[in-house]
């Protein structure tokens, strides 16, 4: 991965690799979970325990094959539990985030019905260049897994490729782990010899083919990873498409697999939503649209937004261009408008802030109108202060509000005014300096200026005609 992340906590629809695969796991409910960790572990592990803590964790502190890996993990159990599993155990890679449960409970029923002592996840691909092939008999069971530099020419013809994947009968596999040797060319344990040693001893090896080749996709670089994201951000879109979502270009829409919808959402194009995000009936996100950690009201409009951990209520239009920063609670019908920001502030129903305009750490009323170019001043250099507004008022066009400031139900405030004292109910509140005008200014400071001899046409234009009747 040419990266300081250690390559399982790299990440693909808001969820790390070995994220998704535990989360596959689990949905087999089975009794130990364990994971073997070694380069980078001690990220590893700490993500781990975030993310669920009944997962354990066994260190390998050497990389000495996959079947040491397995064994690693087995001492472990036995070191906890007082001895190895004897039921069915799945061995599965970190680094293939695309396998899903339904998947793996296939194989464990596969490996069950058929009473295997090993069951290979298999899969067909049009070029098995480099996979180790899998050989047959003729009544489905596994002869062996040849890897691509020993396969005959006939082996090479087979496109029935080993995955990685297996389920074990536990004590069968601790036995045969005791067997297995690392005379090869890498001087590894390889898990592969299991099934070798199995099948010498005169146990049945079966096999489960994947029907879609493309859940086991490993990923060992940056281009494999955007791949990957690729193909899971698809089967994320088109399940929610199937669910009733309709989403205008599948191609420049870009989900999380947390994301959550409810029928008769409506995604346009160049739009991401990330993390809990959930989208109501009728609501309509996007074009040009970031949403995290957001929720999304039933009939909600958002066009060109970037929010982050808002709430926009049922009926709301944020956009175009606004920005919703955490905190943001939009009530139902509001209108957040163009070049507008929000942050840690409350609107009540029925509230706009059309134009131009931030809005930090305050409270506003219902049916409010924040007239534009007006600014909450919130942040005194140390501390940030609160400022509430009431519900039917009316703020003038440039309004400077300087928390903390409280301007009372029904109350208008003048354009232009610095509002620093509070405004009681029903009041206009004023605070600005009286124009004055000062004549001949222009002529006097900016004589022979363009300006100047515009004004100069005007009031030449302007002065009566005493010549005329």
């Amino acid at each position: 991965m040419k990266s300081a992340t250690p390559k399982v906590l790299h990440e693909l629809c808001g969820r790390s690799m070995v994220g998704h695969v535990v989360l596959a796991a689990n949905e087999l409910a089975p009794e130990r979970l364990v994971v073997v960790v070694g380069h980078g572990r001690e990220r590893v592990v700490e993500h781990l325990a975030e993310l669920d803590a009944g997962v354990r964790t066994a260190v390998q502190a050497e990389q000495r094959g996959t079947a040491h890996a397995v064994r690693t993990a087995l001492t472990a159990l036995a070191a906890d539990d007082g001895g190895a599993p004897t039921g069915t155990v799945l061995v599965t890679c970190g680094d293939t985030p695309l396998q899903t449960g339904a998947t793996l409970r296939a194989l464990a029923e596969r490996h069950a019905a058929e009473g295997n002592a090993v069951t290979v996840l298999t899969m067909e691909l049009p070029d098995a260049t480099g996979y180790g092939r899998v050989v047959r008999e003729p009544d489905g069971s596994v002869t062996e897994i040849v890897e691509h530099k020993d396969a005959s020419p006939a082996a090479l013809a087979i496109r029935e490729v080993s995955s990685g994947v297996f389920a074990f009968d536990g004590a069968l596999l601790a036995e045969a782990l005791e067997k297995v040797g690392s005379d090869n060319s890498q001087g590894e344990e390889y898990l592969p010899d299991v099934l070798r040693i199995l099948r010498g001893a005169g146990h049945r090896v079966g096999a489960e083919r994947v029907a879609d080749p493309r859940e086991l996709v490993g990923i060992n670089n940056r281009v494999q990873l955007a791949q990957a994201r690729r193909l899971l951000n698809d089967r994320l879109l088109e399940a929610a498409m199937l669910a009733g979502v309709t989403v205008v270009d599948p191609a420049s829409t870009w989900i999380d697999s947390t994301v959550t919808f409810e029928p008769d959402a409506v995604v346009q194009p160049n739009t991401q939503l990330l993390g809990a995000t959930h989208v109501a009936a009728l609501a309509e996100v996007g074009p040009g649209t970031r949403l995290t950690n957001c929720t999304v009201g039933e009939g909600a409009l958002v066009v060109h937004t970037v929010a982050d951990t808002a709430v926009i209520g049922a009926g709301a239009k944020v956009g175009p261009y606004s920005y919703l920063r955490p905190g943001t609670l939009l009530g139902s019908d509001t209108k957040v408008g163009g070049f507008v920001e929000v942050k840690n502030s409350t609107l009540g129903t029925g509230t706009k802030v059309p134009h131009l305009s931030y809005v930090g750490d305050a409270t506003i009323g219902e049916h409010t109108n924040i007239g534009a170019s007006s600014v909450v001043v919130n942040y005194d250099g140390e501390a940030k202060h609160r400022t509430t507004i009431g519900s039917h008022c009316r703020t003038g066009a440039d309004n400077t509000f300087v928390a903390p400031v409280t301007v009372g139900d029904g109350s208008y405030t003048a354009a232009g005014s610095v509002i620093t004292v509070d405004v009681p109910p029903g009041s206009l509140g004023v605070a600005r300096e009286r124009q004055r005008n000062v004549a001949g200014w222009v002529a006097r400071r900016r004589s022979g200026s363009a300006a100047d001899r515009a004004a100069q046409a005007a009031l030449a234009a302007a002065e009566p005609d005493h010549d005329q009747d």
